[in-house]
């Protein structure tokens, strides 16, 4: 970036003698004198000789209003350089060095804050020179950026852009826990790979207890080599919690956190082990404030006192939890990532496990509901704005493809409901293919926005909506029966508000929902726990301090009774007193449990 501009400073100088050899203008010699003072550096001088060449005219003008612009540019007063460079190309449509004047604008749009117009105006440059310097200066100024929302927005307008991808990574890497940001970055970095530098902290925890207020120690021990685990029940096992707890904001006493779910998750962990102890199962859990350096991660699993661990909660982060997968597999331990439902993670890794079913996972099971019911091969599918929903959506789509079902219709949900009746089954582009993941911004290509609701429908044999708002899920339902479309819907559970929306939206039509997290609250296990939950904690328990409590419970059993993963065939729930729907890892590493429920007597329950 530094070099394209101060090369910039050399254009226009062979205006000082015209080819004749005639003396220079006034103009010429305060346009000279101007250039010299941007290249020591005395802007505010030099835009007041320039901004009198301009006010001129004459053949220096534009060269005066690019260094005017430039002088700007450097002292970071980037509306004055955006504005001068517009006036320049208005004025001087035709000047022959009008490339350097685009780029120099695109940057101070950039540096500005108006990420998408030095985007555009970058994309403008056609010199492979100029773009490859465009591409530096995107990146440099991206990796500063600061407001997650507006880099996620401007994702989702250049989804193809992999600088802007690879800032967004950094970004959430830096500054977000949140459950959604961390599924969007393991995306992201599944396509544009992981990003040049990252600059997070890890400080394990001195307490046994993540709510502790202390500030953390750091582990600065030397080096060692991972001890050989003897093929035996042991007195007790290790657990390493590594999650991002983020414990110096949690003493600052703030009230709203992101990171909520982790302290959920660590607190039901913390019932589990007692749980475990009534059955005389020690656990003893070691909890580190993790969140993305991979120099402290290695550091950490270097640490000889971390050779004697059991199991591995964690990491969250990508290149933390790339880092650990490969120790974990070299020492044979487990490694539990406890909210993900990417199957990238626990591919070609042995010892990585997945506490969720991965979408992969979920549409397979999906499909298999979806065909008991109904056997005719015909199905419409559609989803909501997040990338989760397009994903599953898409996911649910190959593999009904795999079995041979026609999808007769693919598509977002619209804004209202008569604004999805009016797109239902308009016709879809056939350049569609398995493995293509709609980007949920726009229509399938070859379809027309103004397709009449009259369209024919087609026989079909079932609806399949994948949705994380809660006002799709009725929306949908209106949608279908605007349309006399009487076929069986199966949903994510996300898509409805399980306790705003009234019994008959889920008794209305033959309705069945994706539920992975469903928990059964009439069954005594559940009360007791929210009961000890309550008692304990002050607060009714969110279903991460179920989810901690269940993947303990069941990983804490499995280290007492199948050492790990001697029994392959083991590695299933084997008693009914657990919060959630229990787990079965016999077949794969990702949880096959993938429970579907259906409205019936007033209440859902489990029917797979």
């Amino acid at each position: 970036m530094t070099k394209r501009i101060w090369v910039g400073c050399l254009i226009g100088l062979s205006i000082m003698a015209s080819a004749s050899g005639q003396p220079a203008t006034d103009s010429q010699r305060r346009y000279k004198a101007a250039v010299r003072l941007v290249q020591t550096g005395d802007y505010e001088r030099a835009k007041g000789e320039l901004n009198a060449v301009i006010q001129r005219g004459g053949p220096v003008a534009p060269y005066a209003h690019y260094y005017y612009a430039l002088a700007a540019y450097r002292q970071k007063k980037f509306d004055q350089a955006r504005l001068m460079l517009r006036q320049l190309t208005e004025r001087f449509p035709d000047w022959p060095k009008q490339p350097d004047a685009t780029y120099l604008l695109g940057i101070s749009q950039l540096e500005e804050g108006r990420y998408e117009d030095g985007l555009r105006t970058l994309d403008e440059l056609k010199d492979p020179a100029l773009r490859s310097d465009a591409a530096r200066a995107e990146q440099a100024i991206l990796s500063r950026a600061t407001d997650l929302r507006a880099l996620k927005q401007l994702n989702r307008n250049f989804p193809d852009n992999r600088i802007v991808g690879q800032a967004l990574i950094e970004l959430i890497q830096r500054s977000s826990s949140d459950r959604d940001d961390l599924e969007l970055s393991d995306e992201l970095t599944n396509r544009f790979g992981v990003p040049g530098t990252v600059t997070p902290r890890l400080t394990p925890m001195t307490s046994a207890s993540a709510t502790a207020q202390t500030p953390p120690s750091r582990t600065n021990r030397p080096a060692g080599t991972a001890v050989a685990r003897p093929n035996r029940a042991k007195s007790g096992y290790t657990v390493a919690v590594m999650l991002p707890f983020r414990v110096e904001d949690f003493a600052n006493g703030k009230r709203s956190r992101s990171n909520q779910y982790v302290y959920d998750l660590y607190n039901g962990m913390l019932l589990a082990k007692a749980k475990l102890q009534e059955e005389g199962i020690t656990v003893n859990l070691q909890a580190y404030d993790l969140d993305n350096d991979p120099n402290k991660t290695l550091e950490l699993l270097n640490n000889p006192a971390f050779a004697q661990t059991d199991l591995i909660v964690g990491p969250l982060y990508v290149e933390p939890n790339r880092i650990a997968s490969a120790w974990a597999n070299q020492n044979g331990i487990i490694l539990l990532n406890p909210i993900a439902t990417s199957s990238d993670l626990i591919t070609d890794q042995p010892m990585s496990f997945l506490a969720q079913a991965s979408l992969a996972r979920q549409a397979e099971q999906v499909a298999g509901q979806a065909h008991s019911i109904n056997s005719l091969r015909r199905a419409a599918i559609y989803f909501g704005s997040t990338r989760k929903d397009s994903l599953l959506a898409a996911a649910y789509r190959d593999e009904l493809l795999q079995q041979r079902y026609q999808v007769v219709d693919f598509r977002k949900m619209g804004p209202t409901a008569q604004a999805t009746a009016a797109s239902l089954f308009k016709p879809v582009a056939p350049t569609i293919r398995p493995g293509t993941v709609m980007s949920g911004t726009t229509q399938p290509a070859g379809t027309s926005s103004a397709a009449p609701v009259s369209a024919p429908v087609p026989a079909i044999g079932h609806v399949f909506l994948s949705s994380s708002n809660d006002d799709d899920g009725p929306r949908l339902q209106e949608a279908l029966s605007s349309r006399r479309v009487n076929a069986p819907l199966l949903a994510t559970a996300s898509a409805f508000d399980m306790y705003k929306d009234g019994t008959s939206t889920f008794s209305r039509r033959d309705l069945y929902l994706l539920y992975p997290d469903y928990i059964s609250p009439d069954r005594e296990v559940v009360s007791t726990f929210n009961q000890t939950y309550l008692a304990e904690r002050n607060t009714i328990p969110s279903v991460f301090a179920s989810e901690g409590y269940d993947m303990l419970l069941f990983f804490g059993r499995q280290l007492a009774k199948n050492n790990g993963l001697r029994n392959r065939d083991a590695m299933r729930s084997d008693t009914d007193d657990y919060l959630l729907s229990g787990f079965d890892y016999t077949q794969s590493n990702d949880n096959q449990i993938v429970p579907i429920v259906k409205f019936d007597g007033g209440r859902f329950i489990k029917i797979n």
